[in-house]
């Protein structure tokens, strides 16, 4: 299946149907009266978070929705039938844009959120409705209001805990196959993964969802290589788990190039609790592992975890920091929920 995070459709919700001028006429029934019918709602137009779904590769494909206007009103008030609503079914995690592709309309992060994007035009009153004892034989009815139409941008960003980031050839994609049962691409090549790839991984009992990302280079907030249009998939992790490669010879340069792109990419990436791994260091001389190790870490200003995705070193503390760094963002979302359930006015 093509992974795609972005697509843009055009949705038209159903014209109300109109109402019915009518008059009862039987034999032996002098004075029938007005007896038309109230025309139709129209259908809606609802977009709902559903699971079993992490692309939006259903948009590829048709990009336009109508849903169905109300039915006319009848005589012997009859009204007309309501047209049948339509749902867009997206993955949780997908944000519902303005054609400007700027004015957020709807966030749907959970499965099960629904909302309105059109509304359908209402019904108009047959002649029936405006019976009175001064207007007795109505001939007047209204005719059914119309729809919404808009186009909207559908933008997925995956719900994940952990999102890895690095150089290109980093080790990430070796790293989610050690620990995960997913199996990305791994090559000895540059952008080997060139979409977003997710696995659920468990450390001290605590399962969460990593994210492996295409690798940064330096300049992608301004296009180069893949750019930055997957890290929006890291906008909602707990923790970033930020990968260098030990074999590199300037890893500092390395490390500060990842954060540069991170900073200027914005939107809290450059604030959020990082772990930072020295990778591949069953390719590197002992002698070597603790000098690169006190470099990166006088440069992050944290701890630095070593390790070697393919030999398994020093992967099991790794796992434990990240399980615990979860966790706690875990307890800080619950707190900040249970403080805003409490509160009253």
């Amino acid at each position: 299946m093509k992974f795609l995070d972005t697509a843009k459709v055009y949705i038209r919700a159903g014209n109300g149907g109109n109402g019915c001028v009518s008059f009862r006429r039987e034999k032996f029934i002098e004075y029938g009266g007005p007896n038309g019918g109230d025309g139709g709602r129209g259908g809606a137009v609802w977009v709902e978070a559903v699971e079993n779904l992490n692309t939006l590769i259903d948009y590829r494909y048709q990009q336009h929705f109508y849903a169905n206007p109300g039915g006319h009103g009848m005589g012997k008030e009859m009204a007309g039938a309501n047209g049948d609503d339509i749902i867009l079914k997206v993955p949780p995690g997908t944000e519902i844009y303005e054609e400007d592709n700027e004015t957020r309309i709807a966030d749907l992060s959970r499965i099960g959120d629904r909302v309105l994007l059109a509304k359908g035009g209402n019904g108009g009153f047959g002649n029936a409705h405006f019976k009175s004892a001064t207007n007795q034989a109505p001939r007047n009815a209204n005719p059914g209001q119309l729809r919404e139409d808009k186009t909207i941008w559908l933008r997925l960003k995956l719900i994940a805990d952990v999102g890895l980031i690095g150089l290109p050839n980093a080790g990430k994609s070796t790293f989610l196959a050690r620990v995960s049962a997913a199996k990305p691409k791994i090559a000895g090549y540059p952008f080997t993964t060139l979409n977003p790839q997710l696995g659920v991984v468990r450390a001290n009992g605590i399962d969460f969802v990593v994210a492996d990302l295409p690798g940064l280079i330096e300049g992608a907030h301004e296009g180069a290589g893949l750019g930055t249009r997957f890290l929006g998939h890291a906008e909602r992790t707990s923790v970033i788990l930020h990968l260098v490669d030990g074999t590199e010879g300037a890893i500092v340069k390395a490390y500060r190039t990842i954060r540069g792109e991170l900073k200027s990419y914005g939107h809290g990436m450059g604030e959020k609790p990082e772990l930072v791994v020295l990778n591949k260091i069953d390719a590197i001389p002992k002698a070597q592992i603790e000098r690169k190790k006190a470099a990166l870490e006088k440069a992050s200003g944290a701890k630095v975890f070593p390790m070697s995705g393919v030999s398994g070193e020093g992967l099991k503390e790794v796992l434990t920091a990240l399980a615990r760094a979860v966790d706690k963002s875990r307890s800080k979302g619950k707190t900040k929920r249970a403080v805003a359930q409490s509160w009253s006015p």
